[in-house]
C-alpha cells in the first residue's frame, strides 16, 4: 500500500534535530517515557497575557482532558486558587512529598468540584521567574508532576506515568481524545503533522475532528484528508463514499481541486490500480483552477496562512513565512508528479518514472529554496524512489547517497516516526540486496528496537529483506530476531479484545471485575454517542433532518458520560493491577514459557514478497522461509475454499475436494517441521494473510493419501470419498491464535465462575407471510433500506436438533443444560437476561449474517434471532453482542462463516477500537468482548446433511470430565472423517477453536 499525507506548508530554517526544539516551541509534547500521556497546547484566552501558555493533559483511556498545565508570569498560588474557585472548586492545602524536577518551590492543594466525585490536585510552583501550575484529577498526579517538570526544564523529562488502564483504547482512540481536547484549527495542524510522519490512523482522527468543527473550505480540506487517510488504512469503501460526498463541495478552488485530484490518484494507487491513478491525474482541473498566472496575483488569506503553519512547532509566535496560494499549488503539482512516477514504476516504466521524480524534486526545491518543512516527507519519498530506480540501473553509489539524504531529512523533523522507519528500512533493503548483509542487519535491528508500537504502514513489505537475511542463518537467535520483528506487525481487533478480557478477569475480586466491565461499557457508550452525534450533524447539514435540540441532547449525554468515565477511572485506580502496563509485544522466551509439554506454537508471517514461519516448543525454536510466497498461498487457499463451499443463488454447493492442493499447501507450510510435529500433542497455529480464512486441520500430511484417493477414482470410486486420508487434524487437536500475547493472556485468565453448565440458543421463529417488522433499534436506525435484510432471512430457521443433541449428551453426564428456542429466542430477551453470565458454555445454532445485503453496504455481522419486543430487529448485532454480560469458558457459534471479519462500520457502532477488517474480527471478537474466553467458530456454513453437525456437537459434549475442547472436537471429527458420506472436509472441518483449546468441555 502506498500512503501519502496531504500538503500544508511553512518556511523555516532546518534544525539539527527536532529533538533539540525546546518544549516551549512545540504544540504537542509527550509526558514521561511510556507514551501514556501527552500535553497539547491550548489557544490563548482573552484574559491571557503575552507570555501565558496553557496545555491540556490527555491520557490513554480517558476521552477528555484529565488535567491542565500552565506557564504564567511570576505570581503566587493565590491567583491560581482564585481562578479555580470561580469554577466552583474548593481547595485545601496538603503535603507535597517531593518537588517536580526543575521547580524551586511549590505548594500542593487537594480540591473538589461541585457536581461530581472527582478528587483533584493542584500544584503551584515557581522557577526561572515563572509560575507553573498543574491541575487535574489526583489519580493522574504522575502526569501532572512530570508535565510540570517538562515545562520548567523546557525539555522532555523521562519517567514513568502510572495511571489506571483498561487497555481497551488503541492509538487511534488516544488520538481522538487528543483531537477533542484542542480546537478544530489546532486539530487540523496536528493532523498534518501526524500524517506527514506516517501515523495515518492517528491523523485520520485529527482530520475528522477538525472537519466536524470547521466550516467552508477548511472543512472541505479536512474532509479530503480524512478520505485519504481512510484509503491509506485500507478502508476503501469508506474512502470512496467520502470522495463522492466531497466532490460537490470543491468547485473551482485552485487548492482543493489539486488536493482532490492528488488524493483520488493516491487512493487508486492504494488499491493497486496505477492506470486509474494516471487517468485521474490527466483529468483537467475545472475552470481557471489550473492557471498558475492567476494564482500568482492572489493574496494569501489569513485562514490559509494559519493552516499552512502546521509544521512551525511554535504556536505562540506564529509563522515565520507562510506560503502563498501559488506556492501551495506548485507543491501540490509536485506531489502529482511524484504520484505519477509511482504509478509509472508500477507499470514497469522506470525511466519515465525517474524523469517525473526528478521534475518533482526540482519543483519542491524551487519553492522557497526547498525550506518548506511540511514537504520534507515528500522530498524524502522522492529521494527514496529515485534511489531504487538508480540501484536497478547499477548506480549503487548514487542510490546510497540518496537513501542517506532521505533519512537525514526525516531524522531532522520526524525522529522515531513511521516515515523515518520506512526510510531506514528502504536503506537496509538496499544494503541487503548489494552484499552488505551485516550492515543491513545492524540497521534492521536498530529500527525494530526503535519502532515501538507505531510501525510504518508499509512495514510488511519493507521488512521482507530482513526476514530473508535471517532465514539464511541458523540457530535459536535467528528465531528470536524474526519473532521480535514479527511483533511489529500485530493487528488490533480480536487480539486487543482478548487482552482486555484477560485484564478484566485478572482482578481477583468480583467487585473489581464488575467495576472494570462498567468502565468498558462507559467508554464504549462515549464512542457510540460520538458516532450518533456525527450522524445527526450530517443529517442536519444535508437534509435538515436532525434539529439542534437533538444534537444538544446528545452532546449533554456525552458530557455526562465523559465525567462518569473519569469517576470510574478514579475507582479503578484503587486496584494496583489496573495501573500496570503490559506490552502487547512479547519475546520468544516468554512465549515458550507459556507452552505446555508436548505443545507447539506455529506463527505464520506473510510478507508481500515471501512467507516465513516461526516454530516453537518449550525447549526449542526455529525460523524458516516458506517456499511459496503470499500470492501462491492465497491462490491455494482460494482453490481449497472453492472446493469446499460456494454460495450460488443462496445455495451452498460442494465440489470434490482439492486433495492435491491440500497436500501441497501442507508441505509448503509444515514440511520443514514435520518431524517435530510428529511428536507434538497439541498445535497452536497463528495464521496470517489468506490462512486466516482456512482451518489447517484439513491439510493433508502425506503423499500416500493423495495417491490412494487417485487410485480409488481410477477404479470408479466415489469422488467425495476421502476415507483414510492423513488429515492434519487427525492426529492432534489444533487451536487458532491471533497473537502470542493474546494466547498468553487467554491461557492465564481465570476460569468462569458460572454455576450452570450449558445454554443452547437457536431455531428462530419464522415470519411466514407476515411483513418485516419495523427496524427501530440502535445503529440500524441509520441504515438505508437497501442495506437491510429482507423477510426471507427469517423464514429458514436452523432446527434445534444439534442443540437438543448437546443437551442430551450433557445431561447424560449429569450436567445442567437448558435450551432457548422459537419465540423465546429473541434479541430483546437476550439483551434483557440478567443470568446469562451463569452459563459456562453458550451454544448458538442460528444463521450468521456476516456479509452485507448489497455490495455497496458495509458488513454488519449479526446472529439472526426471533423478533421480540417493540424495538426488536430480530438480530443480535455485533454491537449488541458486546453488550451481553457473559462469563463463558466456551462459546460455540454454529452458523454461517462466523469466523469472518467484522468491518470498520460495525466496530464504530459498537464503540470499540481496532480495524475489525480481518478474519476472526467479527462475531468471534464480539463474543470475546462480551466475556467468552474461547470461541468455536465456523469457516463456512455448517452442514445439515447426514446429521454431520449434530454428530460433531454430540461428540464434543460427550467428552469425559476434564477432556479438553480441542481433543473432544478432534475425536468427534474422526467419526465423520472415517465414513464415506461425511469424509469430505465440508462436513467435519469447518470449526476452529479460537483462544485456548486446552480448556475442558466439562469440568
Amino acid at each position: 500500500m502506498l500512503a501519502l499525507a496531504g500538503l500544508a506548508g511553512l518556511v523555516l530554517a532546518l534544525p539539527a534535530s527536532a529533538q533539540e526544539v525546546p518544549v516551549s516551541l512545540r504544540d504537542s509534547v509527550p509526558i514521561g517515557s511510556d507514551g501514556l500521556c501527552e500535553m497539547q497546547i491550548q489557544s490563548p484566552t482573552a484574559q491571557d497575557g503575552l507570555f501565558y501558555r496553557r496545555y491540556a493533559v490527555i491520557c490513554q483511556d480517558a476521552s477528555i482532558a484529565v488535567g491542565s498545565l500552565a506557564v504564567l508570569p511570576s505570581t503566587g498560588p493565590e491567583a491560581a486558587l482564585s481562578a479555580l474557585s470561580d469554577d466552583g472548586r474548593t481547595c485545601r492545602e496538603g503535603e507535597l512529598s517531593n518537588l517536580p524536577q526543575g521547580i524551586e518551590s511549590a505548594r500542593a492543594f487537594a480540591c473538589r468540584e461541585e457536581g461530581n466525585e472527582l478528587n483533584r490536585l493542584l500544584i503551584v510552583g515557581s522557577a526561572n521567574g515563572y509560575t507553573y501550575v498543574a491541575e487535574g484529577i489526583s489519580i493522574y498526579q504522575d502526569a501532572l508532576r512530570l508535565g510540570m517538570a517538562t515545562l520548567a526544564s523546557d525539555r522532555e523529562i523521562a519517567g514513568t506515568v502510572e495511571i489506571p488502564l483498561t487497555l481497551a483504547a488503541d492509538a487511534s482512540a488516544f488520538a481522538r481524545a487528543q483531537a477533542e481536547a484542542i480546537g478544530p484549527d489546532s486539530a487540523l495542524e496536528e493532523a498534518y503533522r501526524r500524517a506527514n510522519a506516517g501515523n495515518y490512523a492517528e491523523a485520520a482522527e485529527f482530520f475528522s475532528a477538525s472537519a466536524d468543527g470547521l466550516e467552508g473550505e477548511e472543512a472541505t480540506e479536512a474532509l479530503l484528508n480524512t478520505a485519504l487517510q481512510q484509503s491509506n488504512l485500507g478502508n476503501y469503501l469508506e474512502a470512496a463514499l467520502l470522495f463522492i460526498d466531497i466532490r460537490s463541495l470543491i468547485g473551482e478552488d485552485p487548492i482543493l481541486t489539486r488536493m482532490a485530484r492528488n488524493f483520488e490518484a493516491l487512493d487508486a494507487l492504494n488499491r493497486e490500480r496505477p492506470a486509474e491513478a494516471i487517468m485521474t491525474l490527466d483529468v483537467p482541473l475545472p475552470g481557471d483552477a489550473a492557471d498558475l498566472d492567476a494564482l500568482s496575483r492572489m493574496e494569501l488569506s489569513i485562514p490559509l496562512a494559519e493552516r499552512l503553519a502546521a509544521e512551525n512547532g511554535n504556536a505562540i509566535s506564529g509563522a515565520t513565512g507562510a506560503l502563498t496560494e501559488l506556492e501551495h499549488a506548485q507543491l501540490l503539482d509536485a506531489q502529482a508528479l511524484q504520484i505519477r512516477a509511482t504509478a509509472l514504476r508500477a507499470q514497469g516504466r522506470p525511466q519515465d518514472a525517474r524523469a517525473a521524480l526528478v521534475q518533482a524534486r526540482e519543483q519542491l526545491l524551487t519553492v522557497r529554496d526547498g525550506r518548506v518543512v511540511t514537504v520534507l516527507w515528500l522530498r524524502a519519498q522522492v529521494l527514496g524512489e529515485i534511489a531504487e530506480i538508480d540501484e536497478r540501473a547499477g548506480d549503487l553509489g548514487g542510490a546510497e547517497a540518496l537513501h542517506q539524504q532521505a533519512i537525514a531529512l526525516l531524522e531532522s523533523f520526524y525522529p522515531g516516526s513511521p516515515a523515518l522507519v520506512s526510510a531506514q528500512a528502504q536503506y537496509a533493503g538496499f544494503l541487503a540486496r548489494n552484499g552488505r548483509e551485516e550492515q543491513a542487519l545492524s540497521v534492521y535491528r536498530t529500527l525494530v528496537q526503535s519502532a515501538d508500537s507505531k510501525p510504518a504502514a508499509s512495514l510488511r513489505q519493507l521488512l521482507a529483506p530482513y526476514f530473508a537475511l535471517l532465514a539464511e542463518r541458523d540457530g535459536q537467535g535467528v528465531a528470536e530476531e524474526m519473532f521480535a520483528a514479527s511483533q511489529l506487525m500485530l493487528r488490533p481487533g480480536l487480539a486487543q479484545t482478548q487482552a482486555v478480557l484477560a485484564r478484566e478477569l485478572s482482578a481477583g475480586s468480583d467487585e473489581a471485575a464488575q467495576l472494570f466491565r462498567q468502565s468498558l461499557n462507559v467508554s464504549r457508550g462515549i464512542e457510540q454517542l460520538r458516532v450518533r452525534i456525527a450522524q445527526a450533524e450530517l443529517d442536519a447539514n444535508v437534509e435538515g433532518a436532525a434539529p439542534d435540540s437533538q444534537i444538544g441532547d446528545l452532546r449533554q449525554q456525552l458530557d455526562t458520560l465523559q465525567i462518569r468515565q473519569l469517576e470510574m477511572q478514579q475507582q479503578l485506580a484503587e486496584y494496583p493491577r489496573y495501573r500496570v502496563v503490559e506490552d502487547s509485544r512479547m519475546d520468544l522466551a516468554s512465549l515458550q514459557a507459556t507452552l505446555q509439554p508436548g505443545e507447539a506454537y506455529y506463527k505464520l508471517v506473510m510478507l508481500d514478497e515471501a512467507s516465513y514461519a516461526i516454530y516453537a516448543e518449550a525447549d526449542m525454536a526455529r525460523a524458516f522461509r516458506i517456499d511459496a510466497d503470499s500470492d501462491e498461498i492465497g491462490s491455494m487457499v482460494d482453490t481449497l475454499r472453492d472446493s469446499i463451499a460456494v454460495d450460488l443463488a443462496g445455495q451452498t454447493i460442494t465440489y470434490p475436494f482439492e486433495i492435491q492442493t491440500a497436500r501441497t499447501l501442507h508441505a509448503q507450510l509444515f514440511g520443514p517441521v514435520a518431524s517435530d510435529l510428529n511428536d507434538a500433542r497439541h498445535l497452536v497455529f497463528e495464521p496470517d494473510g489468506a490462512m486466516l480464512r482456512l482451518p489447517v486441520n484439513l491439510l493433508v500430511t502425506d503423499d500416500a493419501s493423495v495417491a490412494a484417493h487417485g487410485a480409488r477414482m481410477a477404479n470408479g470410486g466415489d469422488e467425495f470419498d476421502y476415507r483414510g486420508t492423513a488429515w492434519m487434524g487427525r492426529d492432534m487437536p489444533i487451536t487458532t491464535s491471533v497473537s502470542p500475547s493474546s494466547f498468553r493472556d487467554v491461557r492465564a485468565a481465570r476460569a468462569s465462575d458460572a454455576r450452570l453448565d450449558y445454554l443452547g440458543l437457536g431455531q428462530n421463529q419464522p415470519l411466514g407471510a407476515s411483513p418485516l417488522p419495523a427496524l427501530a433499534r440502535g445503529s440500524l436506525g441509520m441504515v438505508s433500506d437497501r442495506c437491510r435484510w429482507g423477510a426471507s432471512a427469517w423464514n429458514d430457521p436452523i432446527a434445534a436438533t444439534e442443540l437438543r443433541a448437546a443437551q442430551d449428551a450433557l445431561q447424560a453426564n449429569g450436567a445442567e443444560a437448558r435450551l432457548l428456542t422459537d419465540a423465546a429466542f429473541n434479541d430483546s430477551a437476550l439483551l434483557g437476561m440478567d443470568q446469562l453470565d451463569e452459563y459456562r458454555i453458550l451454544h448458538f445454532a442460528t444463521h450468521g449474517l456476516v456479509t452485507a445485503p448489497a455490495s455497496e453496504c458495509p458488513p454488519r455481522p449479526a446472529l439472526l434471532t426471533s423478533f421480540g419486543g417493540e424495538n426488536s430487529d430480530g438480530l443480535l448485532s455485533f454491537s449488541e453482542i458486546f453488550d451481553l454480560q457473559i462469563d463463558a469458558d466456551l462459546v460455540i457459534l454454529s452458523a454461517c462463516n462466523t469466523a469472518s471479519e467484522g468491518g470498520l462500520v460495525a466496530s464504530r457502532e459498537a464503540g470499540i477500537s481496532g480495524a475489525g477488517d480481518f478474519a476472526l474480527d467479527g462475531l468471534v471478537r464480539a463474543f470475546v468482548g462480551a466475556g467468552g474466553r474461547t470461541v468455536m467458530a465456523s469457516h463456512w456454513p455448517v452442514p445439515d446433511d447426514f446429521n454431520a453437525t449434530q454428530r460433531l456437537v454430540t461428540g464434543v459434549f460427550s467428552a469425559a470430565p476434564g477432556d479438553t475442547t480441542g481433543e473432544a472436537l478432534r475425536r468427534a471429527q474422526l467419526g465423520l472423517m472415517d465414513e464415506a458420506q461425511t469424509s469430505h472436509p465440508f462436513y467435519w472441518a469447518a470449526f476452529a477453536v479460537v483462544g485456548d483449546g486446552t480448556i475442558p468441555v466439562v469440568r
